[in-house]
């Protein structure tokens, strides 16, 4: 069986007027792909971090009249929840595809995160230049890598630390236009590839819950 990819029709849910309107668009075009990678890249974390992960698909319940701007997966080894703890995301703005490593406000130990994050920060700036960083999930703006120095990401990491509602997500990017997309197979092999870079992180992060 063949992986879907996405499609510009995909991306197009997010100028549906509407919460119910959008909502079934997510569901009906975008959910079902994601359940179909999501099961893939639980079960390759579950092998990578050497103990059982879960799938998270957001239901975007707490909705009551704005429409979601974004939607994603999210694969954490908490079977109840994932915003507080370290998780992997992968998911849609109308512009842009998102591959995550998350540490998001909720979580209640990110202070001590961000500073073994600090401590080992080469392991943040020795990654490709096509990596980027947000310090808001609900924001679709991201800083590459290849443009920040040390002492850029030690200050990320340090609001982290310090701002109680200040998050820290790092990954890639990919727009819709791109040839990646279009093939579930070499997206699968690409957020995979992704997450594995982010593996290190992960681990120092976890270390410290």
């Amino acid at each position: 069986m063949s992986l879907n990819g996405f499609t510009k029709s995909d991306f197009d849910v997010f100028i549906i007027e509407g919460l119910e309107a959008r909502m079934k668009g997510i569901q009906s075009k975008i959910q079902p792909k994601f359940k179909e990678l999501g099961d893939l890249l639980t079960n390759d974390l579950s092998m990578l971090v050497g103990s059982e992960m879960y799938l998270h698909i957001a239901r975007h319940a707490r909705r009551k009249v704005n429409p979601p701007n974004d939607t994603w997966l999210a694969i954490c080894h908490d079977k109840r929840g994932y915003k507080k703890h370290p998780h992997f995301q992968l998911g849609l703005f109308d512009d842009h595809l998102f591959i995550w490593l998350a540490f998001i406000y909720e979580a209640p130990n990110k202070a001590n995160i961000a500073e073994s994050l600090i401590t080992n920060s080469n392991l943040i700036t020795e990654l490709p230049g096509d990596f980027v960083i947000s310090l808001d999930h609900m924001k679709k703006e991201a800083t590459s890598i290849g443009e920040m120095n040390e002492s850029d990401v030690i200050t990320a990491l340090e609001r982290l630390r310090d701002v109680k509602k200040a998050e820290f997500l790092i990954g890639r990017h990919l727009q819709p236009d791109s040839s990646i997309l279009k093939n579930g197979q070499t997206l699968l092999d690409f957020t995979k590839e992704t997450y594995e870079q982010l593996l290190p992180i992960y681990q120092k992060a976890m270390a410290q819950s």
